[in-house]
């Protein structure tokens, strides 16, 4: 187990040993108010792009949803006819061929595993680099016509200026002990919510159970994710190789190997679904080989729709000789993939639209506005 995947269950545990951690917190914590001060009051520059942006972030470290909820932004613009573009870090990819646009032949360590599903899920238009700025000029060279960019994951990115800022809050997973790094998992204080436009991510098909922390109001903004149909990952060109194509039954026993940044919710996603879960967490963004699948080899093997972005890619690149051994057969008729989408409720798009509205950007039609059932 890495230290990562330790160190990710003590905070869930809220174990007490993160306490001696403590005064690494507070110098955390003050350098962070200091830097996002020192961008308020001009000491450090921030970059204004020519056309609106939409910062979807988070004040805690590990997966709150956003991927999925991008996604569902995007297809909902790209429904009422607003020119839409991505711009991303591009985590887990090449920096040296940064700054890059993402396309669907783009490689997830060259691009990012999160922008090659973003891309193959929207199409929309993505660049990546660390550098927001250079992403953002990138984008707008190929697509001078867009009316609005998304920022994925720049909420504490403050060298670029935003217009709109939704901040994602896993309202299952909480705030743990509600500590900074590294006692606790947040990247920013619990005040920085305070007057903040909160996207609650809640558990499917629950009245959320909402914590002293969390704003009481009917106005309350949230989203959940709803699982799809399991999909196989990979089909092999010769049917006589393609082994157990019968999808696996809601009560059967799976493997659920899971490398984004919050497992759990994905295992827990599976349990509620019937199947009866054998965990296997790795660290975010974690580059798997075949040879650790392989290894799960007595059931069939679950992952998310981000892990099978790197798995595809692990594939695609065996000859065809290799493909036709039988361990590599009966691999990829063990592998699957539980696609989820993210289903917003009916104010957030009436505050997208109004906050869209004030920046000048027009919809085509009213289509897609609402939550679909």
């Amino acid at each position: 187990m890495s230290i990562e995947t330790i160190i990710t269950n003590a905070w869930q545990r809220k174990a007490a040993w993160l306490w001696l951690l403590l005064p690494i917190s507070w110098l955390y914590g003050l350098i962070t108010l200091l830097r996002r001060h020192a961008y308020k009051v001009g000491l450090l520059s921030s970059y204004r792009a020519p056309i609106p942006v939409m910062v979807i972030g988070n004040i805690s470290v590990g997966g709150s949803g956003k991927t999925p909820l991008i996604i569902a932004l995007v297809n909902h613009l790209q429904k009422r006819g607003i020119k839409v573009g991505v711009i991303s870090r591009g985590y887990g990819g090449d920096t040296s061929q940064m700054p890059a646009l993402v396309n669907a032949t783009s490689l997830p360590n060259v691009v990012g595993d999160e922008p090659c599903l973003i891309v193959h899920m929207t199409g929309v238009a993505m660049a990546v680099c660390p550098n927001r700025q250079q992403a953002i000029t990138t984008l707008l060279d190929a697509e001078p016509d867009l009316q609005l960019i998304i920022a994925d994951d720049g909420l504490q990115h403050y060298a670029l200026k935003r217009d709109i800022e939704w901040i994602v809050v896993d309202a299952a997973r909480g705030f743990g002990n509600e500590q900074l790094l590294p006692t606790g998992f947040l990247r920013e204080p619990m005040s920085r919510l305070e007057g903040a436009h909160v996207i609650y991510h809640e558990k499917p098909n629950t009245d959320s159970a909402k914590s002293s922390s969390e704003p009481q109001s009917s106005e309350r903004l949230t989203m959940r994710l709803q699982a799809d149909a399991l999909q196989r990952l990979w089909s092999l060109q010769s049917s006589t190789k393609q082994r157990d194509n019968v999808v696996p039954a809601s009560n059967s026993r799976v493997h659920a190997v899971s490398g984004i940044g919050y497992p759990q919710r994905f295992f827990n996603t599976l349990e509620s679904l019937g199947f009866d879960v054998i965990g296997h967490p790795y660290p975010d963004h974690y580059d798997f080989n075949l040879a650790e699948l392989l290894q799960y080899s007595d059931y069939p093997i679950v992952v998310t729709s981000k892990d099978a972005v790197k798995i595809k890619a692990l594939l695609s690149d065996y000859t065809a000789e290799q493909a036709s051994s039988d361990e590599y057969a009966q691999l990829v008729s063990r592998l699957w993939v539980l696609p989820v989408t993210a289903v917003l409720s009916d104010n957030c798009y009436d505050n997208l639209n109004q906050q869209l509205k004030a920046l000048g950007i027009e919809a085509d039609s009213d289509v897609g506005t609402k939550t679909p059932s």
